[in-house]
C-alpha cells in the first residue's frame, strides 16, 4: 500500500474520530506484546491448520466482515457512514496483520464504543420520554434477528430501530406481568448497568475478539484465548470446579445456553435446554433476581458459579420467536464427578404383536470418560467407559435380555481412545476410524488383536447433541453391520484440536479431521440414522453445519474391514413397522407435534409491538401446546386439561430421568402412567421395538465369511 493512500485512508478514519486520542479517557491502544502475538497466531495458523490457507485478501476481507458482526452483531451501532469509513481496511487487514499493526482493529472498536455510550446515555437521559411515547395500539413490528438487515443508511434509521427495540422490552415486560412503575425502573437499571460496564473493557478484550475472528476464519473450532480467558471459566463450565454444569456464549446481550454437560447439575434438573438465554440470575430461594442482559459474559458466569450446594436461580426466555414466554430454573449447585458420567443400564421389558414378553438391555452412555490420572498410576481398577459397559453388558446378558441398545443421546464425545475401545467390545477385530492430517498423512486407529465380543443383536441411538467421539462410535458400528442407528443426524463435529502456547494466550488450532472407515467423514454431515425420529432441535441453530466456516464434508480411501450383517437388506421392513407403530402411539405423535410447533414458532421473523396482536400471538401458541397435549391424554383415555401450566400429573418434560437400577416396565403406557416416571421416554422404548422387530428379521442378514471389504 502506498504511503498517500495510507495517509487517505488514516485521514477517513481520523475525520469519524475513529482513531484513538489522548483527549478521549476511554480509547483503547493495543501494546507490542499484543502486535508480537498477532504476528505469531498469522505464522502458526497458515503452518498448522488443516485447511492450509494463507491469511490474504479473500480471507482479509472476511475477517472485515466477521469483525464488524462481532461488535455490532445486531446492526444497532454502525451507519452506512461508519461501513464506509472502515472499508479501505477491508483488504488491507492481512498485510498489517503481518506487521503486528493492531490500529484497525482498535479504531473500530473505539468508534463502536463511543456509539455504544452514546446510545446508552441517550437512552437513559430520555426514558421516561420514550416509554410515554409508546402506542401499543400502532401496527408495526420488531424484527427478530437484525444481523440479516443491511447496515442502517443513516442516523434516522438507528434511531428508528432502538425505538422498536426498547418498545419490545417493554412489551415484553407487560406481558410477563410485570408491574407498570417497575418497568421504567427495569430498564434504567439494566441500561445504567451497561454502561457502568463500559470502563471494563480493556485491550485484552479488544484483541480477544479481534485475533477470534480472524482464527474463526479457518474454521469454528480454531479459537485465540487471551490469558485471562484461558485461565479464567468463562465459556465452559467445565467438570473441574463447582458450578451447573453448562456451557454458555454469548448472543447479542444475552448469555445463551450452547450446551449442558452431561450429568451436570442443569443436565440432571432437566429445565435448562440448549439455546436458551438467561437474562436474570438470582442466589438462594429468595434473593433478588439480578437482570443481566447486556452483561459481559464472564460477569454472567462469574454470578452462576458458586459453592457446592447452593442455590442459583435462572431466569429464562426461549431461543428466537417465544420471547414473552419467562421461566423460573432453580438449580443447585454441584461438582460433575465421574461418577456420576459413568454408564448406567436399565431393562425395558413389553409385549410384542404376538403378545410375547421382550427384554431389551439399556445402556446410557452421558460421555466417553477415563480417569487419565489413576490409568497414568496403572491403578488396575480405574474408571472408563469402555470398562465400566463391559461390566454393564456382562450384567444384562446374565439378565437374559435379547438384545442391547446403546444410548447416546446428548453425548458430546470424549475420549477418542475410548471410544476406539469400546467399539471393541462389539466388534473381534479391526479399525475403528482414520484421522487425516494436515499434510494429508492418514492413520487408522481401532482394535489391533482378535478377542471376544458381544455378538447380539444392538442398536446405536444418537440425536443432533451426540458429538466426536460419539460418533466415530456409531459410524463404526453402522459402517460395520453391527447395529441398527436411529435417531437423529448427529452434530457433524469430525475435526481434531489442540492447543499452541502464544507470547500472550493460547491458540486452539483444528490440525486433523476425523474419517470413518468406510472413508466418509463425520465433518459437517455427522451420522446419518438408518431410521429418523423427530427431533426438537433447529439444525440450522444447532450442530456443526450452523456453524460458520465449518470445514466441509470429504470422503477419503476406505480401510478394509469386515462387514457382519447386512442391515439394508431387512431396513424397509423395519422403516415400515416402525412407522405403523408411531402413527398409533400417542406419545410419539405428541413429539411429533411438538417439533411442528417449535418449528412453527422458528419460523416468526417479527414480533408483534401491538399489543392485541402480541396477546394474539402469546394465546395462539399456548393454545396449540394445550391442544397437543389433550389430543394425547385423550387418546390414552385421560381426562383433557382446561389450561397448562401448575403440578400435572403427567408431566410434560422431554425426557424422564433414568434410574440408576435396572427397571423393567410393561408397555409404554406403563410408563406414562407411573408418577414417578414423568413422561415416558417413548423414543427409548420404540427403539427397543425396532430392535425385536430386527432380531425377528436378522436371520437373513448374515455375512460371516464374507472377504473382508
Amino acid at each position: 500500500m502506498s504511503a498517500l493512500n495510507r495517509l487517505k485512508i488514516f485521514g477517513s478514519v481520523i475525520a469519524l474520530g475513529l482513531l484513538s486520542t489522548p483527549l478521549a479517557s476511554h480509547a483503547l491502544v493495543s501494546s507490542t506484546e499484543q502486535g508480537d502475538t498477532l504476528k505469531e497466531l498469522i505464522e502458526v495458523i497458515e503452518e498448522r491448520h488443516y485447511a492450509s490457507r494463507r491469511y490474504d485478501d479473500v480471507l482479509a476481507a472476511q475477517h472485515f466482515v466477521a469483525y464488524l458482526d462481532a461488535l455490532d452483531p445486531q446492526r444497532m451501532f454502525f451507519d452506512a457512514a461508519d461501513i464506509a469509513a472502515f472499508t479501505p481496511w477491508q483488504l488491507e487487514l492481512d498485510n498489517v496483520g503481518r506487521r503486528g499493526d493492531l490500529e484497525p482493529a482498535f479504531a473500530m472498536f473505539n468508534r463502536y464504543h463511543e456509539k455504544l455510550r452514546s446510545r446508552l446515555e441517550e437512552i437513559v437521559a430520555t426514558l421516561p420520554e420514550t416509554l410515554a411515547s409508546f402506542d401499543y395500539e400502532l401496527n408495526e413490528y420488531f424484527v427478530i434477528d437484525h444481523s440479516t438487515m443491511p447496515w442502517a443508511p443513516n442516523a434516522e434509521e438507528l434511531d428508528e430501530r432502538w425505538r422498536k427495540r426498547l418498545k419490545n422490552q417493554v412489551l415484553g415486560l407487560k406481558l410477563a406481568d410485570k408491574p407498570a412503575e417497575e418497568i421504567p425502573k427495569t430498564l434504567e437499571r439494566r441500561y445504567n448497568n451497561q454502561l457502568n460496564r463500559l470502563d471494563q473493557y480493556n485491550s485484552q478484550d479488544v484483541f480477544q475478539i479481534y485475533a477470534n475472528t480472524l482464527a474463526e476464519q479457518y474454521d469454528p473450532h480454531t479459537n485465540y484465548f487471551s490469558p485471562r480467558r484461558a485461565e479464567n471459566f468463562d465459556i465452559n463450565m467445565s467438570l473441574s470446579f463447582e458450578g451447573i454444569g453448562a456451557m454458555l456464549q454469548i448472543d447479542d446481550e444475552y448469555a445463551k445456553v450452547s450446551r449442558l454437560i452431561p450429568a451436570g447439575p442443569a443436565d440432571k434438573q432437566g429445565e435448562l435446554r440448549p439455546s436458551d438465554l438467561i437474562i436474570g440470575v438470582g442466589q438462594g430461594e429468595s434473593g433478588a433476581i439480578e437482570d443481566v442482559v447486556g452483561w459481559r459474559l464472564d460477569e454472567i458466569v462469574d454470578l452462576i458459579r458458586g459453592p457446592r450446594d447452593t442455590l442459583v436461580r435462572l431466569e429464562v426466555i426461549p431461543g428466537k420467536g417465544k420471547t414473552d414466554q419467562r421461566r423460573l430454573v432453580p438449580i443447585r449447585r454441584n461438582e460433575v464427578k465421574l461418577e456420576e458420567q459413568a454408564a448406567q443400564k436399565e431393562v425395558i421389558e413389553f409385549t410384542d404383536e404376538a403378545d410375547q414378553k421382550r427384554r431389551i438391555g439399556v445402556i446410557d452412555i452421558p460421555a466417553f470418560y477415563i480417569d487419565f490420572d489413576a490409568y497414568r498410576r496403572g491403578d488396575k481398577n480405574y474408571r472408563s467407559t469402555t470398562r465400566d459397559v463391559q461390566k454393564l453388558i456382562d450384567e444384562l446378558v446374565g439378565e437374559g435380555v435379547e438384545g442391547l441398545v446403546i444410548d447416546l443421546r446428548d453425548n458430546g464425545g470424549g475420549s477418542l481412545q475410548e471410544a476406539n475401545q469400546l467399539t471393541g467390545l462389539f466388534i473381534e477385530y479391526g479399525p475403528t476410524v482414520q484421522i487425516r492430517s494436515a499434510e494429508s498423512r492418514v492413520w487408522r486407529d481401532g482394535k489391533r488383536r482378535r478377542s471376544s465380543y458381544y455378538e447380539g443383536p444392538l442398536a446405536v441411538m444418537i440425536n443432533r447433541l451426540s458429538a466426536s467421539a460419539s460418533e466415530i462410535f456409531a459410524g463404526a458400528i453402522q459402517d460395520y453391520g453391527r447395529g441398527i442407528v436411529v435417531g437423529e443426524q448427529s452434530f457433524g463435529k469430525g475435526t481434531v484440536q489442540s492447543l499452541v502456547p502464544l507470547q500472550e494466550g493460547q491458540l486452539k488450532i483444528t490440525e486433523s479431521k476425523f474419517y470413518r472407515i468406510s472413508g466418509g467423514s463425520t465433518q459437517h454431515r455427522g451420522v446419518i440414522p438408518d431410521i429418523d425420529y423427530p427431533s426438537l432441535f433447529d439444525p440450522k441453530e444447532i450442530g456443526e453445519s450452523a456453524l460458520d466456516n465449518a470445514l466441509a464434508w470429504d470422503q477419503i480411501a476406505p480401510a478394509r474391514f469386515n462387514r457382519y450383517h447386512d442391515y439394508g437388506a431387512i431396513l424397509p421392513m423395519l422403516t415400515t413397522l416402525h412407522e405403523k407403530r408411531a402413527a398409533n402411539d400417542p406419545d410419539y405423535l405428541y413429539l411429533e407435534d411438538q417439533v411442528s410447533i417449535a418449528q412453527e414458532a422458528r419460523s416468526i421473523i417479527a414480533l408483534p409491538l401491538q399489543q392485541s396482536g402480541r396477546l394474539a400471538l402469546r394465546d395462539s401458541q399456548e393454545s396449540k401446546a394445550l391442544a397437543i397435549e389433550n389430543k394425547r391424554r385423550v387418546a390414552k383415555g385421560l381426562a383433557p386439561l382446561e389450561s397448562l401450566g401448575g403440578d400435572e400429573e403427567d408431566g410434560t418434560s422431554e425426557e424422564p430421568d433414568h434410574a440408576q437400577e435396572p427397571k423393567t416396565v410393561q408397555s409404554t403406557e406403563e410408563i406414562a402412567d407411573a408418577d414417578q416416571d414423568g413422561t415416558p421416554d417413548v423414543l427409548l422404548v420404540e427403539t427397543g421395538r425396532i430392535l425385536v422387530d430386527a432380531i425377528t428379521l436378522r436371520p437373513n442378514t448374515s455375512l460371516a465369511g464374507r472377504e473382508p471389504r
